[in-house]
């Protein structure tokens, strides 16, 4: 294991109990929780970072390969935290370690706490041929946590920029994915089809009707309501 890995599972451990009771039915994992409070794993990482401010892109991205690695939940949960924590070493990543990192990744808690929002449109931008062909080939995975990931990638960035490509690219995933009726996938379609109102609202409109005997009843109901109210 590696060895930033086991100062923060010692942490991890030293806090255990402090929190709501780990309940893996509901985010969808299997894997053992130490039910700690989110703000005590904020400090965690906060004080963990003040000790190691001139961490290598090599040391980082080996510890978050040992954390998505990692036995329980709280580990996973800890890898989101350290890329949203550390944008200047998140930014040089390469996003086909993604696609390692979503391996042993299980329920929807785990997916969206390494994918959601942390990697910004403007770093998928700048990098587009690798993400574009990362999030392809994560909707076309046989795990199911993957498909997830290519929809949650891109909620972040269409909500963010209006750039047509960002906006193709989650249509393609969405037409991709629509036939699955597994909580884990509609939910995501809804929130990746909300996402886009902010942007390309005529875009939503159109493409809900001319979709709406394909798609997921839930993502039909909760973007229509989006579009009327504008709220969530």
């Amino acid at each position: 294991m590696n060895k930033y890995h086991l100062e923060i599972l010692e942490e991890l451990k030293k806090h255990k109990g402090q929190g709501t009771k780990h309940q893996g039915e509901y985010i969808g994992s299997t894997k053992p929780g130490y039910s700690i409070k989110t703000s005590i794993k904020k400090q965690i990482i906060k004080d963990w970072i003040k000790r190691h401010g001139d961490l290598s892109l090599k040391e980082y991205t080996n510890l978050l390969d040992s954390l998505c690695n990692g036995k329980s939940h709280d580990e996973i949960s800890i890898s989101g935290k350290l890329l949203e924590s550390l944008p200047r070493l998140r930014k040089q990543i390469e996003p086909d370690l993604l696609d390692k990192w979503l391996i042993k990744v299980e329920g929807w808690a785990e997916v969206d706490s390494i994918c959601q929002s942390n990697f910004t449109s403007e770093e998928i931008l700048i990098k587009w041929n690798d993400w574009e062909k990362l999030i392809s080939e994560l909707s076309k995975s046989r795990n199911i946590h993957k498909r997830r990931a290519s929809l949650v990638l891109l909620t972040g960035p269409v909500r963010h920029s209006s750039d047509t490509r960002l906006a193709q690219l989650a249509f393609t995933v969405i037409n991709r994915l629509k036939g699955e009726r597994d909580i884990l996938i509609t939910k995501a379609i809804s929130w990746l089809l909300r996402d886009l109102i902010k942007n390309h609202r005529n875009m939503i409109q159109i493409y809900i009707e001319e979709n709406i005997t394909q798609l997921p009843k839930i993502a039909i109901r909760e973007t229509k309501r989006k579009l009327l109210t504008g709220k969530k």
